[in-house]
């Protein structure tokens, strides 16, 4: 009878054992399916933050603030007589 109930407790040990195996493998595959999901999401917002940066230095041109300075704020290119420098 003694025997027994050592067959038994190891008999149970393993099985909870087993069953944390089980338990530990498959949480490591939900993370891992998590973490690939975010690094596809953060190369998704690289390449979003390359398209940003691309756009702004575009907008930033001189040539188009200058072109946009003519147009809606009818600015021109003073002429050179009234032009004035100013010295210290």
């Amino acid at each position: 009878m003694n025997i027994q109930l050592v067959v038994m407790g190891a008999f149970l040990l393993v099985l909870v054992s087993a069953t944390g195996v089980i338990y530990s493998k498959h949480e490591s595959r939900k993370l891992f399916v998590q973490l690939q999901a975010l690094q596809k999401e953060q190369d998704q917002m690289d390449i979003e933050w390359g398209r940003m940066q691309l756009e702004q230095s575009t907008w930033a041109t001189h040539g188009r603030i200058e072109r946009l300075a003519r147009k809606k704020l009818d600015m021109q290119i003073p002429s050179v007589d009234k032009v004035v420098i100013i010295r210290p």
